[in-house]
């Protein structure tokens, strides 16, 4: 009898590991699939820039912003940040851009924005931001306001 429980609880441990290693590999799937999906986002959100003067970079990103309907509600040359929101209807698009430096030559730009506390993870949002930024640059080299 005892030998039999002994199996039986033996056999029974053994199911359990089982289904807790199986659990573990499914969850840690899930987590690297979740580091994947925030890596190919953030390679969506940033774009690099051949320039070190952050300064007019913030100038650009503030005035891109506000191109786009964006209230400034906060900016930091310390930082490299700028924070902005606006309106569709009723739901708040909130934007924050974050710039710094990416090597000796180079700033890295990364704008992130939330549809109400959705995050925004279309691509052509992105790429329509940064191609407003790209034409204030040009603008604001050749000195036009």
């Amino acid at each position: 009898m005892m030998r039999a429980g002994g199996v039986y609880s033996g056999l029974g441990v053994l199911i359990l590991s089982a289904v807790l290693l199986s659990g573990c590999a499914a969850s840690q799937r899930q987590i690297l699939a979740a580091d994947q999906s925030q890596v190919a986002l953030r390679s969506i959100q940033s774009r690099a820039f051949d320039t070190t003067d952050k300064r007019l970079m913030l100038r650009c990103v503030i005035n891109t912003m506000q191109d786009l309907d964006f209230l400034i509600l906060d900016s930091s040359l310390d930082l490299g940040t700028v924070t902005g929101q606006k309106y569709s209807g009723k739901v708040v698009i909130k934007m924050s851009v974050t710039v710094k430096d990416r090597n000796d030559k180079q700033l890295l730009v990364r704008a992130n924005l939330e549809y109400g506390i959705e995050p925004v993870e279309d691509p052509k949002v992105y790429q329509d931001f940064f191609s407003a930024l790209e034409k204030s640059i040009f603008l604001t080299a050749q000195q036009v306001d």
